[in-house]
């Protein structure tokens, strides 16, 4: 075995086999065997060494505030119309807006009911959307919405809250 390289070490009283390092020395020209005294240790295997970037990576861009308002105000104006539940948009709402639209959701569903006769789900389409930054993490959007009968307006404050847009304020004209 060459010089530096790590060996079992023998327990001479039990006569079995101990795993370890033992002190290893360069053999002598003489070619005796190296003495248990010696002062060199077999050096022990390493990992690689993890690389550490000095730059912590940067934070992920959040999402599309576009998009959101696009999605939020259709969902809004289908909750109005009878076409969702207001319980699906809870995520993207904060607790006001949730609450302001069941009672407008609870109002829409009593008129239609005093009309008499049953609605097919509404057939909703987004028109122009516009958004402006109004502060960092703070966007106010227009969202125009196209039923058969009407075209309507949805006015959204959009606030980035744990890396996604929340609708802290609704109007719909």
């Amino acid at each position: 075995m060459a010089s530096g390289e790590a060996r079992p070490i023998e327990d001479d009283e039990a006569g079995r086999e101990r795993r370890g390092l033992l002190p290893v020395s360069d053999e002598g020209s003489d070619g005796a065997p190296p003495r248990r005294d010696a002062v060199a240790l077999a050096p022990l295997p390493r990992r690689p060494a993890r690389r550490v970037d000095a730059t912590p990576p940067a934070p992920p861009a959040p999402p599309d505030a576009t998009a959101t308002a696009r999605a939020l105000g259709l969902c809004v104006v289908e909750v109005l119309t009878g076409g969702r539940e207001v319980d699906s948009i809870a995520r993207w709402v904060t607790e006001d807006v949730h609450r302001h639209l069941q009672q407008r959701a609870a109002v829409a569903t009593r008129a239609r009911s005093l009309g008499g006769r049953a609605r097919a789900r509404p057939r909703v389409q987004v028109g122009t959307v516009r958004t402006c930054p109004v502060a960092d993490g703070v966007v106010e959007a227009a969202v125009v919405v196209h039923t058969r009968s009407h075209a309507r307006a949805v006015a959204l404050r959009l606030e980035l809250r744990q890396g996604r847009w929340r609708a802290t304020a609704v109007g719909v004209l």
